[in-house]
């Protein structure tokens, strides 16, 4: 782990300008500079770069940050391994913490495994390139598959020599141990103590991490040997898991971003004949059904995947677990089948980049709609078939998280099913009831504990307005759980659509105080009692202000944000808005970057009546007025609640009821009275 410390130094020296000048063309415009966005497809520059703020920001795709975003983004790399890139850059030592014994073994280990593994990559390389039987037999079945040369070299492909312990032969000669070329399972030892290369007489596809790194190798046997497997792959080991793996992503992760978009075939050959073709936006699973692992994977990239399927009507129904997995991730899932007697990697060599994508645009099919055609056609006129068909496609689409795609699922497969809407849907939420109370039995939420609240004393004559607030209990009744949202969403017939907090806009525009100046004084009095000096800042100021009446902010995320804030801004030294940029929490650091944008845009209500320039001169006013805006909305909400509390009692006549429920509708537009004058009044100094 990389210390605070060492993290603001990175921070302190890396140049906004300079890190994103490296990959983007930057033109000063005014105080910033702009250029293309390198994360989607811009024509009309639209990535702004702030040297004063050291952040960038793209206002039509949303992406930017700090400069540690930008790389994270960018390379696709953790925020400590982006923390790395910029230190290296700017020749900062890195003090992380001492390892255990144990540790300093592992990682030495695996750092020796992966010394080994691109030894042997540039030995196969090498071998393929340089030695007459390599070029004669690997280079030769290469070049006969269409593969030009600098496709070859780019994948880093290769050939081990027929010779039963070549590669091992030559690595021991070059000081490489046999300990850890048998880890890595380029050798096999037998117990008479003899040794052979794994990947003997074969061509070699090296399988490389997401950083680049050469971690197992693939090989094709190329004689004709129905007792030989055609493939053989490295056995698992501290430094390869397949699971986790996907072959190709190290030369897609750029393209995938950048298309938005994430093509999915089976094998080595498909992906280097696609980027032959000019695709690149390709992985494969390398034979075998997607995991969560590599799912995770594919997802830090893009939300959206194109399966390609060769027609094998076995090797489809075979990865279908695979995509329910995709599907239960959120992704967006489409499906083309090739024509007869295609795969990827013929298909791709007769095509040309734009053809190939027209062919993908004209052809693709959503999965579920795939699917259940596909079970369809093969349970044709058998009813026990067809019964299980219809519970595995509700199955499918019982995992899709989002409600409303769920919704419109159902609707299409109550068609193409001929079977009744309303079966589906219970059928489904069923499964999400029992899913739901499943995870709520096995992982129970842990609350953060709150961080005290200092005791203030009374603020000076002028802060009190003596306004009558006693809030209801928070958060709102009006706020529905997910089981609450699920059966309301029965009674509608819109299924599983979920209520936002109401108070979302008000919370980020407090938030947005917190960040920017949530170390900054401002109360700074003498109390007139005991003469003491008090001063208040304005993360201190918010929190305590809403606890007052019993509030504080239902977003989770925030809520620690602003008692972070609280909590640090008394120490020497705090800066909120370095504090939350440099967070390790990348979703924070993120939100922190776009609350401290220039260009961040905050709902109509709150831009109506200020420019955001000039806040920072006014903080009092604006800090007061948002808070007050916040409990209105607050009473607001009450208001509507009990209102409807009222006409159900008056219903019923339920005399006592309705009696108690307009003392405190009386109790509630009082105070709403007393906010809205204290909006008022903040409007006209405004003006």
């Amino acid at each position: 782990m990389i210390d605070q410390p060492t993290i603001d130094r990175i921070l302190d020296a890396a140049n906004i300008v300079d890190v994103v000048s490296e990959f983007v063309t930057l033109r000063r415009r005014g105080v910033n500079y702009v250029g293309l966005c390198p994360f989607h497809s811009d024509k009309t520059p639209s990535f702004y770069v702030s040297p004063s703020k050291n952040i960038c920001k793209c206002f039509a795709c949303g992406e930017g940050g700090t400069a540690v975003h930008f790389i994270m983004k960018h390379e696709q790399v953790s925020y400590f391994d982006a923390l790395r890139v910029l230190a290296k850059k700017y020749n900062i030592e890195i003090q992380e913490r001492e390892l255990t014994e144990a540790e300093k073994q592992v990682k030495n280990d695996r750092e020796s495994m992966l010394i080994v593994n691109s030894f042997a990559q540039k030995y196969f390389s090498s071998m393929l390139h340089e030695h007459m039987e390599g070029k004669s037999i690997g280079l030769r079945y290469f070049v006969e598959r269409g593969f030009r040369e600098d496709i070859i070299r780019k994948f880093q492909l290769g050939y081990s020599l027929e010779q039963r312990d070549a590669l091992f032969q030559e690595a021991t000669r070059s000081g490489y141990r046999k300990e850890f070329l048998e880890k890595t399972g380029l050798i096999i030892t037998y117990d008479n103590g003899g040794v052979a290369d794994r990947f003997r007489g074969r061509v070699i596809f090296p399988v490389h991490t997401l950083s680049g790194k050469v971690v197992a190798f693939g090989g094709r046997i190329l004689k004709k040997d129905e007792k030989t497997a055609k493939y053989v792959n490295s056995p698992e080991s501290e430094i390869y898991h397949k699971s986790n793996e996907l072959y190709g992503i190290y030369f897609a992760k750029q393209a995938i971003v950048k298309a938005d978009r994430c093509f999915l075939v089976e094998g080595y050959t498909d992906v280097v004949s696609m980027h032959q073709a000019g695709i690149e936006n390709v992985v494969a699973s390398s034979g075998t059904a997607l995991t969560p692992g590599q799912i995770r994977l594919i997802h830090r990239f893009t939300n959206n995947i194109t399966v390609l399927y060769d027609g094998d009507a076995a090797g489809i129904k075979a990865a279908l677990r695979g995509i329910d997995l995709l599907l239960e991730e959120g992704m967006n899932i489409k499906v083309v089948l090739l024509p007869d007697g295609e795969d990827p990697d013929s298909f791709a060599r007769k095509q040309n980049a734009s053809q190939f994508t027209e062919f993908i645009q004209r052809n693709e099919t959503d999965f579920i709609r795939f699917k259940t055609q596909l079970l369809l056609d093969d349970a044709a006129g058998d009813p026990i078939k067809r019964s299980n068909l219809i519970s595995d496609i509700v199955r499918t689409v019982a995992i899709i998280p989002n409600e409303i795609a769920r919704s419109v699922y159902i609707r299409e497969c109550s068609s193409m099913l001929e079977i009744d809407e309303r079966v589906l849907l219970n059928e489904i939420v069923k499964i999400v009831r029992a899913k739901n109370e499943k995870q709520a039995g096995v992982a129970p939420v842990q609350e953060v504990p709150a961080t005290p609240v200092p005791d203030y004393p009374p603020l000076p004559e002028y802060m009190d307005e003596g306004m009558p607030f006693e809030a209801p209990p928070f958060p709102p009744e009006g706020y529905l759980p997910e089981e609450a949202v699920i059966q309301a969403g029965q009674q509608n017939h819109q299924p599983f659509l979920r209520r936002p907090s109401p108070y979302e806009v008000y919370e980020l525009a407090l938030l947005r105080y917190v960040v920017r100046y949530g170390e900054s004084v401002l109360y700074d009095y003498t109390d007139t009692e005991t003469q003491q000096n008090i001063v208040i800042k304005v993360a201190e100021f918010i929190k305590h202000s809403l606890e007052e009446d019993d509030l504080t902010f239902l977003n989770p995320m925030y809520r620690q944000m602003l008692e972070s804030a609280a909590a640090m801004c008394p120490s020497s030294g705090f800066v909120s808005s370095r504090y939350f940029l440099s967070h390790s929490n990348p979703d924070v650091s993120k939100l922190a970057a776009n609350l401290l944008s220039d260009k961040y845009q905050l709902s109509k209500y709150h831009t109506k009546y200020r420019e955001i320039e000039e806040e920072k001169d006014r903080l009092e006013s604006f800090v007061l007025r948002d808070l007050y805006a916040l409990k209105d909305a607050y009473i607001i909400n009450r208001i509507k609640d009990t209102q409807q509390k009222l006409k159900e009692a008056q219903k019923e006549k339920n005399m006592d009821k309705s009696i108690e429920l307009m003392k405190e509708l009386s109790n509630l537009n009082a105070i709403k009275s007393a906010l809205a004058k204290e909006l008022g009044e903040r409007i006209i100094l405004k003006m």
